[in-house]
Parts: structure tokens; C-alpha cells; sequence
């Protein structure tokens, strides 16, 4: 390590206080690190990721001043909260290639070609709408793990299929998970949010009022970006995955966005504001879909001519990894429609039936009897992690349906597909997580290890107990006050790329933003406002957090290509905080 940056530490833990400005480029440092090695020089995350992470254990060793045995046991959290995450990996890929094995991803293609062969369609029905349908009852990080290889499956450059399906997973993360990241992420406001309610002369004032309230203002802050983002990815996709390189070719399509927008939106944008924050993505995009499919095969807003990515020969050589994407032109049907679709319905029944408590099963799958975890790592209070085993999309529904598809679709037989079926897709499955898992392990950790700083007795600015996110979050509220409604909804999205998670970006920085609204005079409402942008902010940090980046790499065998993905996810993200800034504004203006 450079001297130079020794010297940092050691001029660090010479006193027990640090500035905030200092204590936050100690902070970034990591970040900045892992920023440089992978979009700069290409690394692939298994080797900058564990590089990052050594770095941020020595700033919370000699900066931070965390015990070592601290340091050690937040680590080990870190792990075994990368296993659950690692878990849902495997499962996508598990599914992947149970269905490539059995035919039905064959047959998958044959049909979605007689919706449409046009790429440019199959993006939106697949990447936009069957993710948010995915997002709204899952979360984790599933939509990209579910989406990406079938869009890889249906002929996508796999580098391209990752691009789209991490910046759609933006709009309906909010309410993803049946709502955890604005239940959930801001539950530590719920006592002064309902006096702030209170205070606004409101009737029937409650703790469910707060979150309703919070997710009308999200829904706002995401609108302009509901109708730019579908027309600004077809332009990204075939500007640079185009054979012409062009914007204009995707651009074309702008009525056939403006229609799934409006078809994802009105149940999304209805249900928040009449039911709260549970199911607006999870119905937005089951009905958005249903609808879409419909219309498309109507031929509403279906361009005439159909757009591809050509020959995979003419292709960039960067654009694949392990897995190539088909090239193949004409699709077998080896079953019907409906049975190869089976295992991706079941997927989200199960989701469905599990996670809204209407069903009353959630309870049980979040039973603690059914985790896994420690508490108190190596003595260290506080330092604990738990896997909920039935809640983890990798298990139920992942690997369950994974196994009920071999009986289903009649793999322990041999036939025209190919003999050894099973064996075929659990083996593949399985040597493809060497390298993700080496890659999440590090991550995690790091995540781990950032939030658990807040132990630390160091003063920071004037006050102990500031953890390395929130020295971050402190400098760019101060450096940045007379511009802060455009900031704000950055600083959910570093909450996001930090931690991998909106629910947690929501959970560090929700009462920061409460108070940073109070220092600048803000009303009631207008505290609404800026929270919710939080949220907005933390859902379009989907785009660009190192987890997601992972594990979208992963089921499609591009570890080592993370770099370019976060050069060109970086792009909506930030177009995605300037219109969700401008938004803000107006909102502050007139409420």
C-alpha cells in the first residue's frame, strides 16, 4: 500500500477525532479504489473486490479505530450474509439452465418470436415489464438474475442484456419485496413522521398513513423517468449494441415505450395512492405485462420494420463471456407455451402467495425458527447475521421450482434434447459460482464492515458513532446545501451502490435526510418530499450497486466485465438523479 496513504491512517489514529471532510475521503477511498480498478483498468471484481475490502478493514482499524476482533466478526457477518445472496444466485442459474436443458428456453424463444422477433420489444416486454413484475414480489436483486438470462436466451449480446435489465430495475424497486424498502427502510421515522402528519392537520393519523404518504411523494419523484427511461435505453441499447450504432433506431420505438409506460403505470400509480406501498410494482407489472403482450400482439405502436443485433460474428468481442447467446434463427417448440413458461409462473404464484401477508404464510417463512445465523459473532455486540432460509428467493422459489421442472418437463428421460438432462444443468449451475463467490464474499464484507463503523468511538465532526456512509453523506449535505433537492436523491443512490440494497440505503440515511430537511427549515410535507426522494434515489442505485453488478455477471457469465457495465449503467443513473432533482424541486415549490 502507498505511504502516502499510511500516512492518512496513521495521522488519523494519532487522536480520537477526525473532521468530516477527512473522515469522508478516508471513506471513499474503497469505493474509489474498486471505481478505478474495474471501470478503469478493467479488473475483474474477484480481484478488486478483495482488494477494496482489505483497504476499508485498515480505515476501520487505524481511522475508525475499531477492535480487531470487531473488524473480524462484522467480516464474518459479511459472508454468511453474501452466502444468502450467493444462494440466489445459484438458484437463477439453476432455473437458467434447467430450462435450457429440458427445452422449454427453446420453446420460450419460439414464442416470444411470434410476439415479436424485434429486439427492441422483447427489451421492454422482458427487461421492463416481467422484471418489475419480479422486483415487486422478491427484491434482492432477483429481477436482473430472472431477466437477464432469458433475454440472453432469446439471442441478446449478454454484456447488453445485463445493461438493460440493471437500469430497468429502477422505478419499481421502491415497492419492491411487497413494499420492504419504504416499510421497512423507513420505519425508524414512523414516531416523528406521524407527528409530523399530525401536525398538518391530517384525520386518521397512523403508522400505515407515514408509509403511504412517503410512497405517493416516490411515485412523483419517479415520474419522469417512467416515460424517459424505456425511450432512453432502446436509444442506449441500439446506439452501443447496434450493428449502425445508432440512436435513432431505438428511439424510433418512443410510442411503444410511451405505451408500456402507460401500462405499467396506471396500476402502479393507482395502487400506491389507494392501497400504499405493498403491491404497486408487483401488480404494475403483472398487469402492465398482460396488458403489453396483448396490445403488441395486436400490433399496437409495433414498428414495421424489425430491429436485431445482427450476425453474433460481427459482435464486439467484449460483448459475451462464458455463456454465448443464441444464434440460433429458427426455434423449436419441444412442449407448449404454457408448460415452458410453468416454472417462471410457479416462480411467481410462490412469490406472490408467500410474501403478501393477504395469504397469511409470510409469518411463516419469516418464522426465526427457520433461520440461520449467529448472533453476537466472536462476542462482538451487536455484530449478528441471519439467513431467513424459506424468504430467500434462491430456495423458495428458485431451487424448489428448479426441482419440480425436472419431473415436470420429464428430464430423467432421454430423448431428442439429449441425455443426462439433469445432471447437465446442476453441474453447470454449480461451476459457474467460483468466481461470483469469491467476488461476493469480498463485497459483503465491505458492506459489512461500513456499517458496522458506527460503533466507533472516533469523533467525527461533533459527534461519535458516524459511520463511514454517513461521513459521506455529511460532507455532500454541507459542501452542497443551496443545491440540495438535486442531491438528495444522489445520496440514496451512493446508499445503494454502498450497501447493494435500497432497504438499507433507506435504513442509513432516512433520518439524516428527516434532519437535514428540518436544518433547512422545511415543512411537514416538505420533509415528505425530501424522504421520498431518498427512497426514489436508493431504487435508481439499483442501476449501479457492486452486488447487483455481481450477480447479473454471474448468471450470465461475464464475471471479470463488471467495469463495463458500470461505465454504461452510470449513464441513466445519472440521467436518472438529474430528472428526479428537478422534481423534487417542483414538489418543494408547491407543496
Amino acid at each position: 500500500m502507498p505511504s502516502s496513504v499510511l500516512s492518512l491512517f496513521a495521522a488519523a489514529a494519532a487522536g480520537s477525532s477526525m473532521s468530516i471532510g477527512f473522515a469522508a475521503l478516508l471513506a471513499f477511498l474503497p469505493i474509489l479504489l474498486a471505481l478505478v480498478l474495474m471501470a478503469g483498468f478493467r479488473w475483474p471484481s474477484t480481484k478488486a473486490m478483495p482488494l477494496s475490502f482489505l483497504v476499508t478493514a485498515v480505515i476501520a482499524l487505524f481511522a475508525w479505530q475499531l477492535p480487531f476482533m470487531r473488524v473480524v466478526a462484522l467480516t464474518l457477518a459479511g459472508f454468511w450474509d453474501a452466502f444468502g445472496i450467493l444462494i440466489i444466485v445459484f438458484g437463477a442459474l439453476l432455473i437458467y439452465y434447467t430450462l435450457q436443458s429440458s427445452g422449454a428456453m427453446e420453446t420460450i424463444q419460439a414464442g416470444m418470436q411470434k410476439i415479436s422477433p424485434d429486439r427492441r420489444i422483447q427489451a421492454i416486454i422482458i427487461g421492463f415489464m416481467f422484471s418489475a413484475f419480479i422486483e415487486g414480489a422478491a427484491g434482492f436483486g432477483t429481477p436482473a438474475a430472472l431477466a437477464a438470462p432469458l433475454l440472453l436466451g432469446l439471442g441478446f449480446p449478454p454484456l447488453c442484456a445485463a445493461v438493460i435489465c440493471l437500469s430497468f430495475n429502477s422505478i419499481p424497486v421502491t415497492f419492491g419485496a411487497v413494499g420492504t424498502p419504504t416499510i421497512k427502510g423507513f420505519g425508524s421515522l414512523e414516531e416523528q413522521a406521524i407527528q409530523a402528519l399530525n401536525d398538518m392537520n391530517l384525520a386518521g393519523v397512523d403508522a400505515s398513513m407515514v408509509y403511504k404518504h412517503i410512497g405517493e411523494y416516490v411515485t412523483l419523484c419517479h415520474l419522469p423517468m417512467l416515460f424517459v427511461l424505456p425511450i432512453f435505453m432502446m436509444g442506449f441499447m441500439t446506439r452501443f449494441y447496434g450493428k449502425n450504432k445508432s440512436w435513432k433506431e431505438g428511439f424510433a420505438i418512443w410510442k411503444y415505450c410511451l405505451l408500456a409506460s402507460i401500462c405499467f403505470g396506471i396500476p402502479f400509480y393507482t395502487l400506491a395512492w389507494l392501497a400504499g406501498p405493498e403491491i404497486p410494482s408487483m401488480m404494475g407489472g403483472i398487469i402492465g405485462l398482460g396488458v403489453l403482450v396483448w396490445l403488441t400482439k395486436k400490433g399496437v405502436f409495433v414498428p414495421k420494420d424489425v430491429w436485431t443485433f445482427g450476425d453474433a460474428e460481427t459482435w464486439d468481442s467484449d460483448w459475451s463471456g462464458e455463456i454465448k447467446a443464441s444464434d440460433v434463427k429458427e426455434f423449436k417448440q419441444h412442449m407448449s407455451q404454457v408448460k415452458a413458461w410453468m416454472p417462471y409462473i410457479l416462480c411467481g404464484l410462490i412469490l406472490v402467495i408467500t410474501r403478501v401477508p393477504a395469504f397469511g404464510l409470510k409469518p411463516i417463512i419469516n418464522d426465526p425458527m427457520f433461520s440461520l445465523g449467529f448472533t453476537n459473532i466472536l462476542g462482538e455486540e451487536g455484530v449478528n447475521s441471519a439467513i431467513a432460509i424459506l424468504n430467500l428467493p434462491g430456495t423458495i422459489p428458485f431451487i424448489l421450482v428448479a426441482i419440480i421442472t425436472i419431473f415436470y418437463h420429464g428430464m430423467m428421460k432421454d430423448d431428442e434434447i439429449g441425455s443426462n438432462k439433469v445432471k447437465t444443468a446442476w453441474g453447470t449451475a454449480i461451476g459457474k459460482m467460483k468466481n461470483p463467490t469469491i467476488a461476493m464474499l469480498a463485497a459483503v464484507a465491505l458492506v459489512s464492515i461500513f456499517k458496522g463503523s458506527a460503533a466507533s468511538e472516533v469523533v467525527i465532526g461533533d459527534a461519535a458513532g458516524t459511520s463511514m456512509p454517513m461521513a459521506m453523506a455529511k460532507l455532500m449535505s454541507s459542501a452542497l446545501a443551496p443545491v440540495w433537492p438535486m442531491v438528495i436523491s444522489y445520496i440514496g443512490g451512493l446508499g445503494s451502490f454502498i450497501t447493494g440494497s435500497n432497504t438499507v440505503s433507506d435504513m442509513l440515511f432516512a433520518n439524516f435526510q428527516w434532519d437535514a430537511a428540518t436544518a433547512l427549515n422545511y415543512t411537514p410535507n416538505q420533509h415528505f418530499v425530501a424522504v421520498a426522494a431518498q427512497g426514489a434515489g436508493g431504487a435508481m442505485g439499483n442501476m449501479i450497486c457492486i452486488h447487483n453488478i455481481v450477480s447479473a455477471c454471474a448468471v450470465l457469465g461475464l464475471i471479470g466485465r463488471e467495469g463495463q457495465i458500470l461505465r454504461k449503467t452510470w449513464i441513466p443513473f445519472v440521467l436518472y438523479g438529474l430528472l428526479t432533482g428537478i422534481m423534487v424541486f417542483i414538489l418543494l415549490s408547491v407543496v
